[in-house]
């Protein structure tokens, strides 16, 4: 009886140390800082939602977390050195998931969102149709009659192709068939900047984008990529387009952030848990997407990739069908939707 006692408190000595082995080999404590490449221009809808992201991190990984700006190229070049970068766990990357997942059918990035990156998802945005104050245009009617009495000459602003805002002209384009003079940018920032500065008559970018200078009177809000109104604050209400377009349907656009798979599984499983722990409660993040016209949405795993498959996957066709894809989606694994 002594000696069956015996083995059960040694059995649960060697369990008790097991499972807090297993525990320090899960927690992730980085010894450095964390680098997040921004693959698109400072100030930006990637930019703003990182910077919050990563301070709201910092204090639960206890380390500096580093944003480094590499626009290019619609964002392909600075995603591809965080591909390229060491698999240590130490440099991850943002965006747009649309963007991440397209990249392939564009042919500008051999990547797959599904097989080759973990992504945590932030925020959903949404894409307004603004312009230059000094444009004679009040409604999106008025600027849909110009379209199509001046097929190719409307100048629109993007932060350039696979953009939220040039999906956004696409889409506009897919529904009605006008044509439009493409001016791009390396950012959301720069392209609404271009539009206020008079460079462009009108610009599809997202609403945290041009939400201070729809607040500041430099761009006139004519409609938002949805159907139900936007209620920006400090503002008012921007009516949803299906207004004039009955048909149109637009999803929810993601933001995250990335990590390349192939680090080590306990920089994923603590990144897990901080992203639940901190990022799903951040009292910032929920005031910046109030404030701006965006979705406080967390996610990450499974949920996450649905959740970015819903939007990506007729993003992918609407891009194939416009004759700007190199490859049809369905060969890379996007079925027809």
């Amino acid at each position: 009886m002594k000696r069956f006692a015996s083995t059960i408190i040694v059995l649960l000595i060697l369990l008790t140390v097991g499972v807090g082995v297993a525990t320090a080999q899960a927690t992730w404590k980085p010894n450095k800082p964390i680098t997040i490449i921004v693959p698109w221009g400072a100030g930006g809808s990637t930019d703003q939602v990182t910077r919050i992201c990563a301070a709201e991190m910092e204090a639960a990984l206890g380390q500096k977390i580093v944003i480094v700006n590499q626009p290019g190229a619609s964002g392909s070049v600075g995603t591809k050195n965080a591909m390229d970068a060491p698999k240590d766990g130490y440099t991850w990357t943002a965006g747009a998931a649309a963007d991440l997942a397209t990249y392939k059918v564009q042919g500008m990035l051999d990547t797959d969102i599904r097989t080759d990156w973990n992504i945590y998802l932030s925020v959903a945005n949404v894409s307004v149709v603004g312009v230059n104050v000094a444009t004679p245009y009040k409604t999106f009617q008025d600027l849909l009659d110009a379209f199509k009495k001046k097929p190719g000459q409307i100048t629109v602003a993007t932060a350039g192709q696979s953009s939220a805002g040039h999906i956004g002209i696409e889409m506009i384009r897919k529904y009605t068939g006008i044509d439009y003079k493409h001016i791009t940018y390396d950012g959301g920032a720069p392209a609404v900047i271009g539009c206020v500065s008079g460079e462009t008559q009108a610009t599809t970018q997202l609403a945290v984008e041009q939400a201070n200078m729809i607040r500041g009177k430099a761009i006139r809000p004519l409609a938002v990529m949805s159907n139900t109104t936007l209620n920006l604050d400090g503002y008012g209400e921007i009516p949803p387009i299906t207004n004039w377009i009955p048909d149109f349907k637009a999803g929810s656009n993601y933001f995250g952030i990335f990590i390349p798979k192939g680090v080590p599984q306990n920089v994923i499983d603590t990144v897990e848990k901080v992203w639940k722990d901190v990022i799903f409660n951040s009292q910032k993040i929920k005031d910046y997407a109030k404030a701006n016209g965006a979705m406080f949405a967390p996610s990450y795993g499974k949920e996450a990739q649905d959740r970015a498959f819903a939007y990506y996957q007729p993003v992918a066709w609407l891009y194939y069908e416009a004759g700007k894809a190199k490859v049809s989606p369905d060969t890379v694994g996007i079925p027809r939707p």
